[in-house]
């Protein structure tokens, strides 16, 4: 309040923004700023000062006590940004404890599992992309433009899928983040990059790569493309240093009708918007089955050491919805 000398002036821009939003402080001020803040509003204006509150945890050092200059019991942040990267940190923060209000232990190879489990596997993705619609410019004399706005729609129903299961993501994302509920996105992203790059992906190289047809080829790129476009924009307030170069070599391809004056940055972006026309919750259904059906089949393998390159004689699915054997 005394910030903005009220209530002696700045009355009405004061009145417009209160209450706040929302504030964010540590889990220690929740005696302190939080406690504060809510007194004085209620005596002075019987509401409370903020609409929602985010609280963190604590980070901590990996051995639980408290990071401290004088143990220097803790890595320093500059070199872990240096040989990681700072999305692989900012990753490993906000898909912890912390955003939980817990402690978090901070480990270095936690993040060094974020960049070689999360980020590499997405950049590997995105190079995939880009190889092809080179090849496909170069080999067939096709120059792929991507246009949101005039969707080229594939009958394939891995492209279905990954589409579907793109549309369910940005639904999902708006509504928890317009709730302040980050702790249930970040988790839903990285599963979603988990499933791009080990599922869509690799069962789609041979389409992506122009080896089966010309129009194969060019409904899995389109696919492909849309998909990695919109993930950028959802991951762009997460890792903002890889979706911003991700960004700036897509944009290349896409129509420049599309951008509308928003091409220097993916931050000058808005959130892509939800088309429920676009989401086939039976396909996602069918694929999440398939999906459980040969990681169940791994499992078992490992378990009579069955070597993957062993083919099996015969596989029994058992299940009591008759649904998932359909």
């Amino acid at each position: 309040y005394a910030q903005q000398h009220y209530p002696f002036e700045n009355v009405s821009q004061f009145d417009a923004k209160f209450p706040a939003e929302f504030i964010a402080e540590g889990v220690d001020q929740t005696r302190g700023w939080f406690y504060t803040l809510l007194v004085l509003a209620t005596a002075l204006f019987d509401k409370p000062p903020y609409k929602n509150l985010i609280v963190t945890g604590l980070v901590l050092a990996a051995d639980g006590k408290k990071m401290s200059k004088r143990l220097k019991n803790y890595p320093d942040p500059t070199q872990v940004m240096d040989k990681y990267g700072a999305d692989s940190l900012r990753l490993y923060l906000i898909d912890s404890p912390v955003v939980r209000a817990d402690t978090l232990r901070f480990k270095e190879e936690g993040v060094k599992d974020v960049l070689k489990d999360v980020l590499l596997p997405w950049f590997n993705a995105y190079r995939f992309l880009v190889q092809n619609i080179i090849r496909l410019d170069k080999e067939d004399g096709i120059k792929f433009v991507y246009n949101e706005n005039n969707p080229v729609l594939s009958n394939n129903v891995m492209d279905k899928w990954i589409l579907s299961y793109t549309h369910t993501l940005i639904n999902f994302v708006k509504v928890e983040m317009a709730a302040y509920r980050l702790y249930t996105v970040v988790p839903r992203l990285l599963q979603f990059i988990e499933n791009l790059t080990n599922w869509y992906v690799r069962l789609n190289r041979s389409r992506l790569r122009g080896e089966v047809d010309l129009e194969e080829c060019q409904a899995s790129v389109q696919s492909l493309f849309s998909v990695l476009f919109t993930m950028i924009r959802l991951m762009a307030p997460f890792t903002p240093f890889i979706t911003e170069m991700m960004y700036q070599n897509l944009y290349q391809s896409i129509d420049s009708s599309m951008i509308k004056g928003a091409s220097d940055s993916i931050h000058y972006m808005m959130l892509p918007n939800y088309d429920p026309k676009m989401v086939d919750q039976e396909i996602e259904r069918r694929v999440s089955v398939m999906q459980a059906v040969i990681e169940t089949g791994r499992v078992l393998r490992d378990r009579n050491t069955l070597p993957i390159k062993y083919p099996l004689k015969e596989v029994v699915l058992v299940d009591a919805d008759p649904a998932t054997l359909t």
